[in-house]
């Protein structure tokens, strides 16, 4: 179920009322969508509406003062979302996190194929760095990693993938046309290799 944090309850609110102040248009609520752009990246949008701009099949999560409006596509990812507003040194602003960042893997023949590519070959050579690569999905011949250990932040993650890991799932699993890192590299507390700065 979507959650608000009160910090954030009390913001939309108070935007809510300076909207009615401001404008003869009444604020009804604000739209929250979702874009899934792989089974850990998804980007949020939050907008406020007003009459007549909700859609017939919008899902309304009711809130004390207004409504959120969550499409179908969207409704997934938003269900088990939290709505948080923060201040920082950029500025101020909303923040939608997920609780449960991966979804469920695929499963068959050829998950089953690159699962044995990464045990046999890619964990085994990335294993001296404190690596390790992770399945998290295959979705369309695309295949979605997460690299974790000393690849997580590693300056040369790109390269490991791009000339390594890919190459290497390519060769045993024709079928895949991509292979994409979907790892928060920003959150790599130990990566074996570090850029010059």
């Amino acid at each position: 179920m979507l959650e608000i944090a009160q910090v954030a309850l009390d913001k939309i609110n108070e935007l809510i009322a300076q909207s009615a102040e401001q404008n003869d248009k009444q604020v009804m609520g604000l739209r929250v969508s979702a874009e899934a752009h792989s089974p850990l990246k998804v980007d949020f949008r939050l907008a406020f509406i007003g009459d007549g701009q909700e859609n017939e099949d919008d899902e309304v999560i009711p809130f004390t003062g207004f409504d959120i409006y969550v499409d179908r596509d969207s409704l997934p990812y938003v269900n088990d979302a939290t709505i948080d507003y923060v201040d920082g040194l950029m500025g101020s602003g909303f923040k939608v996190q997920r609780k449960n960042k991966v979804v469920p893997t695929a499963t068959g023949p050829i998950v089953d194929r690159i699962q044995q590519v990464l045990e046999e070959q890619i964990n085994p050579a990335v294993a001296s760095h404190g690596g390790l690569v992770s399945l998290i999905d295959v979705k369309e011949n695309v295949v979605y990693v997460e690299l974790g250990g000393g690849c997580q932040g590693c300056g040369m993650a790109n390269v490991t993938l791009k000339q390594g890991i890919e190459v290497a799932i390519k060769e045993a699993v024709p079928e895949i046309t991509e292979v994409y890192d979907v790892t928060e590299h920003a959150d790599g507390t130990n990566p074996y290799y570090q850029p010059s700065k």
